[in-house]
């Protein structure tokens, strides 16, 4: 006999029985609080969640919806989703944003805002989660986004299904669903949506990828290929972080007179070169002062090419580099200190 040919389900709703598997991590939380734009993502989202936490047992769901100030109708979508999960049973509170706006990486200003806005709703509703929609295609999307900006091995882990701000775990747990099924959910369900203008806004960088998705599955890169490798990258960044914490271990040595975090880097250049750039990433993140970056990996590899460089030579080197000075003697023994202030016109000379 043979096999029934297998069933499309890139367009069908998804069941109960997915949304609980989805869901199942998050029975212990304190509280959930679903971020809600009134998209048909975070729709199907909030109707799923409504119909799961109903089961005794669940954590108390809220629902919030960022208005971030951008557009005239935004108000009265905020409204809209304020009606929606009054029919559901759900409170809802409508968070705005009222800083100033800025010129340039309103985008990325605008996300920022409204996770900092979230995280206070969820602080002031005991809520110890935000459940976003984020899907299999922005997973896609933000792979895309990353190996155009240069990522490295954990940008290309994509998002993952819980982080953290704060004190407030950030969870995804729709990341495996493609955008289409949860239209299809929020469809079959006669939930209504909107669909934010901004979306395919050609001046917006997740826009023009989004754009050209289709062109890319014709080659085979698609969504649910994209978020396979994000999973395998994810994989690898768990084991190549584990290895990395216990070589850091290994490797640091008493702290200096004036409590520079020490390495011992001869000991350490044994090591893979991405473990060398890990450890080293995780050292400067100690030492640094808050709120410094390296910026791009580039930068992070030419530090570290610069130093295994002056190491085999049997050189000494010093450099300023995320807010630090890094001092490695003949010795081998690499010494890590959070730079001073620095006078007008003086730079610290690099060699």
């Amino acid at each position: 006999m043979s096999a029934a040919p297998s069933r499309d389900l890139s367009a069908t709703p998804v069941s109960p029985a997915e949304a609980g598997a989805a869901f199942d991590g998050l029975a212990a939380e304190a509280g959930l609080l679903v971020a809600v734009s009134g998209g048909p993502d975070s729709v199907a989202l909030l109707a799923l969640l409504a119909d799961w936490a109903r089961t005794p047992g669940r954590p108390p769901l809220r629902a919030a919806t960022v208005d971030h100030g951008l557009r005239p109708e935004a108000a009265i979508e905020a409204e809209r989703v304020g009606e929606l999960c009054a029919g559901l049973g759900v409170p809802h509170a409508v968070l705005r944003w009222a800083a100033p706006k800025p010129a340039k990486g309103i985008q990325e200003a605008a996300r920022r805002a409204r996770y900092d806005l979230l995280a206070g709703e969820a602080r002031r509703s005991g809520c110890s989660a935000i459940a976003t929609a984020h899907t299999l295609d922005d997973q896609a999307e933000t792979l895309l986004m990353r190996l155009a900006h240069g990522s490295g091995p954990a940008g290309l882990a994509g998002m993952q299904p819980r982080t953290r701000r704060g004190d407030v775990a950030i969870v995804r747990p729709l990341l495996g669903f493609g955008k289409a099924r949860l239209v299809a959910t929020a469809q079959a369900r006669g939930l209504a949506f909107i669909r934010d203008p901004s979306n395919a806004d050609p001046r917006f960088e997740r826009a023009r990828w989004r754009a050209l998705a289709p062109a890319l599955a014709e080659q085979g890169l698609d969504a649910a290929r994209l978020g396979r490798l994000a999973a395998r990258m994810g994989r690898q960044e768990e084991a190549l972080s584990q290895r990395a914490a216990a070589v850091l271990a290994a490797c640091r040595l008493p702290a200096g007179g004036g409590g520079d975090l020490r390495l011992a880097f001869r000991q350490l250049a044994d090591e893979p070169e991405e473990i060398v750039l890990r450890v080293l990433a995780t050292a400067l993140g100690e030492a640094a002062p808050a709120g410094e970056s390296y910026g791009r990996l580039e930068r992070l590899e030419a530090c570290g090419a610069a130093l295994l460089a002056a190491l085999r030579a049997g050189s000494a080197m010093r450099r300023t580099f995320f807010g630090c000075i890094l001092a490695l003697d003949r010795a081998g023994v690499l010494a890590l200190r959070r730079e001073g202030r620095r006078r007008r016109g003086v730079h610290p000379a690099t060699s």
